[in-house]
């Protein structure tokens, strides 16, 4: 299947489950979700594929440990990951659409390997540059999160400190919803925001790399799921 864009039903989908997340909703707009969501994703996602390739994440919430037990997302999210590490991450929702790539959440081996390369003269100042090129270019940079303070071993006052805080390092791009979405435009925005990070994911595959610990769980691994 050929991509086409998203149609108004997917950002409509979603804006109806935000009023009605219910499990009684689900059952009766399954088709819906089917049509509107899924197939326009996968095939989406498969014109991606040298991103990839992806994992769709499940609708479901796991509200096993959570206060909130509305049982489905409000958004439909994937998960790319290149042989040199870099993830890249897809996210349809009611707002529109949400790009973003690079080490979301690094295991305890990748975070030893980021510090260093950080705390080094050279490769910290590259990435410093680099980060702050896309910061330039509107890109917002995140991360699963960051230490309140510097990592053991580490001086408070290290100039590169707000990186070496960072437990991952991605750069995102993000869009309200347009009409350039129900067509193949949507592919050229995410490439171009994918492509236009490329000196970080360089920097993060040549001094990280993939974790060689057992995989975190699912949850955990990118973005906003």
């Amino acid at each position: 299947m050929r991509f086409s864009g998203f149609t108004d039903d997917a950002f409509r989908f979603f804006e109806s489950l935000s009023l009605d997340n219910s499990r009684t909703f689900w059952q009766a707009n399954k088709t819906t979700y089917a049509t509107a969501v899924r197939s326009p994703l996968e095939a989406f996602l498969d014109e991606l594929g040298d991103y990839g390739p992806f994992h769709v994440f499940r609708p479901h919430r796991d509200v096993r440990f959570s206060k909130d037990k509305t049982p489905y997302k409000d958004h439909q999210g994937a998960y790319g990951e290149s042989e040199g590490g870099t993830g890249f991450y897809i996210q349809l929702s009611s707002t529109g659409l949400f790009a973003a790539s690079g080490y979301y959440s690094m295991a305890s081996d990748q975070l030893g390997r980021f510090r260093e390369a950080v705390d080094n003269e050279a490769a910290g100042r590259e990435l410093t540059d680099i980060v702050g090129s896309l910061t330039r270019r509107h890109y917002s940079i995140g991360a699963i999160g960051e230490l309140k303070t510097a990592p053991r071993g580490f001086p408070r006052d290290h100039p590169r400190i707000a990186l070496l805080r960072r437990r991952g390092l991605i750069a995102s791009r993000s869009w309200e919803q347009a009409p350039w979405m129900q067509s193949r435009a949507a592919l050229r925005r995410v490439r171009d925001a994918w492509d236009g990070a490329a000196a970080m994911h360089a920097w993060l595959d040549l001094h990280v790399g993939p974790s060689t610990l057992a995989p975190a769980d699912e949850l955990a691994r990118f973005g906003p799921l």
